[in-house]
């Protein structure tokens, strides 16, 4: 057992370590050492973002987390994890789209929580910026029928403290404005108003500015007139891709003061049609969604109704949260082929997956054969002990003639018949095998994994089998030739000694049965023929048949002794499989375990904040 232990010492000498698989101690906060060190200045960023720190830099304490928020705090700290833990499994490119979330989401939640930023955004012509004007209750944004009018995003501000958001949006100074003083001013205090170029632009800086802007509010407006509610670019382009967002959505018809009759009804129900094709929840019944409504911005028809759904919105203060938990519900979404495969019972190495991986290793060290070579060993030395003396001689008489026949070739050149050579396809026949069983095991670890992390399993299997089959070729050389030709005797049974006296026995009479019978024959003993022949005859039957004996009475200890070794053997095998190849792969596929716990936990809110039908 001590060859086996040092074998098994020299496998693990060599094991992989990934380096990467110790936790984080840092969960939902960041370390004193983390807020000074390299990559500090992101995390901590990070925290203010989650916790809601005002741009004020933290002079006004921030209001308490709501449940939404504090939820948002732990699917943004998953959400870190889990890009930390795929970044050397997955291209940056895969990644980019979570590290924007996690870098808007600091940028937002590090501003001003006390305001909402709500953008206006229509197509040509729909009148969004006479619905930016009414609200506002004074001329801002240039209306016409030259186009197009707005050229660059315009914002209105309710109340102070918004400059941060703005300078986020690059909104110049000589494009910030405040709207008329009115009795109804106060409700809708917190509110910022972004009215944007038209998102059918003929002109493409104008459309970067809709792209651009529309990414980081926190709320959108779309407007919509009776001719292009329908429009394919407003559709595919903009309201389909953001379906998820559908809490912050507020679409509404304008224009609805040209449409005679019931003809406004019509309209707004085939555009809670195709809202509906779009993938958007409509908040209707009380539940969480989008606001569909028609009004006039020209007549001032419902208007009243948007200005209190939007203060109502406001005085909420969950804008923000609600954005930034869509953004994360589409991470999520887009991620999930990376980290969930569907039907996968769960990633780890089944137990026969291990036991053919260790019996393919056995058969590539012949463990098999050295077992089988033990246990001959063993029955030859029961046959040396208990077999009759006339036969041991006889086997020494041919051991002594074996060494001087093949002395006798090598002096004539090896003319003769020549010994048998060990085949050339030996040694890569068991590499072959090796192979095999790493690719056998890897395969079964990564089936059903996405393909990323599929192909880091079967990589990290190839990598730490780099060197096993050298490996495993010098145990085969040292440990089994040490089981099948042993420095040291077998152990022998308890019942051996009886039966090499019972062979002594026999031979003591085969031997005073002779003399007996040579006495009598030169005259020394009386003349008696029967006794010594008797005797003689039980000693010449009786070896023979304690010899029989012996055997079978050695099978049982002989097949347990090769069975010990063949076990010896596969352990010693099976150690250095499992520390070069079973680990690593396990460890990976504990990396992939974690990034699936916090995946899960980044995706936990969609059932709750989501909006987007199945």
């Amino acid at each position: 057992m001590t060859a086996v232990t040092d074998r098994t010492d020299d496998c693990w000498d060599d094991r992989w370590d990934d380096g990467f698989i110790a936790r984080s101690r840092r969960v939902g906060g960041i370390d004193d050492e983390d807020e000074g060190g390299e990559g500090g200045a992101g995390d901590y960023a990070l925290v203010r973002a989650v916790s809601g720190a005002g741009s004020d830099g933290g002079k006004t304490p921030s209001p308490p987390l709501s449940s939404e928020g504090q939820a948002l705090r732990t699917r943004l700290e998953a959400l870190r994890q889990l890009v930390g833990l795929s970044r050397t499994r997955l291209d940056g490119k895969t990644l980019a789209e979570a590290g924007r979330v996690l870098d808007e989401a600091a940028a937002r939640r590090g501003l001003s929580p006390q305001h909402t930023v709500v953008a206006i955004a229509g197509a040509t012509g729909s009148g969004k910026s006479t619905l930016f004007n009414s609200l506002a209750g004074v001329q801002i944004s240039e209306t016409g029928l030259r186009r197009p009018t707005t050229a660059a995003p315009i914002a209105c501000s309710w109340s102070d403290g918004a400059a941060g958001l703005l300078d986020r949006l690059e909104i110049p100074g000589r494009l910030r404005r405040r709207p008329r003083e009115t009795s109804g001013t106060g409700a809708l205090r917190g509110m910022v108003l972004v009215d944007l170029p038209d998102l059918d632009s003929a002109v493409g800086a104008h459309r970067d500015h809709v792209d651009r802007v529309l990414a980081l509010v926190d709320a959108v407006v779309w407007v919509v007139d009776p001719e292009k509610y329908a429009d394919a670019v407003l559709h595919e382009r903009y309201l389909r891709p953001l379906a998820g967002h559908a809490e912050v959505t507020f679409v509404v018809l304008n224009q609805v003061d040209r449409l005679p009759g019931e003809s406004a009804d019509l309209v707004l129900d085939d555009l809670r049609r195709l809202l509906d094709d779009d993938g958007i929840a409509l908040g209707e019944f009380d539940e969480p969604g989008a606001t569909v409504l028609g009004l006039s911005a020209l007549t001032g028809e419902g208007v009243g109704e948007l200005r209190d759904l939007l203060a109502q919105f406001t005085q909420e203060r969950g804008a923000a949260t609600r954005r930034i938990s869509a953004d994360v519900d589409r991470a999520a979404l887009r991620l999930r082929p990376l980290y969930v495969a569907d039907g996968h019972p769960g990633p780890e190495i089944g137990e026969a997956a291990r036991a053919e991986f260790e019996d393919r290793l056995a058969e590539a060290v012949g463990a098999y054969a050295a077992g089988l070579a033990a246990e001959r060993a063993w029955r030859r030395n029961a046959g040396k002990a208990c077999g009759t003396p006339w036969l041991r001689l006889w086997r020494w008489y041919e051991n002594r003639r074996a060494p001087r026949t093949l002395a006798a070739l090598a002096v004539t050149g090896g003319r003769g018949p020549a010994a048998p050579e060990a085949p050339v396809e030996e040694g890569a026949t068991a590499r072959q095998r090796v192979e095999q069983a790493v690719r056998a095991v890897a395969d079964a670890a990564a089936g059903g994994l996405p393909d990323a992390w599929a192909q880091a399993v079967r990589e990290t299997a190839v990598r730490g089998a780099a060197q096993l089959p050298e490996v495993l070729d010098e145990i085969a050389v040292t440990l089994g030739s040490a089981v099948a030709v042993p420095r040291a005797k077998p152990p022998r049974p308890k019942w051996w000694p009886a039966a090499v006296l019972t062979q002594a026995a026999m031979t003591l009479l085969q031997i005073f049965g002779g003399l007996w019978l040579v006495g009598q024959i030169v005259g020394v003993l009386e003349p008696r023929l029967m006794p010594p022949v008797l005797l003689m005859a039980a000693g010449i039957v009786g070896g023979p048949l304690v010899e029989w004996a012996c055997s079978i009475a050695a099978r049982g200890p002989a097949r347990r002794y090769g069975q010990e070794a063949e076990r010896r053997l596969r352990q010693a095998a099976a150690g250095c499989g499992r520390a070069r190849v079973l680990e690593p792969v396990a460890a990976e596929l504990l990396r992939y375990r974690e990034v699936r716990e916090q995946y899960a936990t980044v995706s936990a809110g969609g059932t709750k904040l989501s909006t987007t039908r199945e």
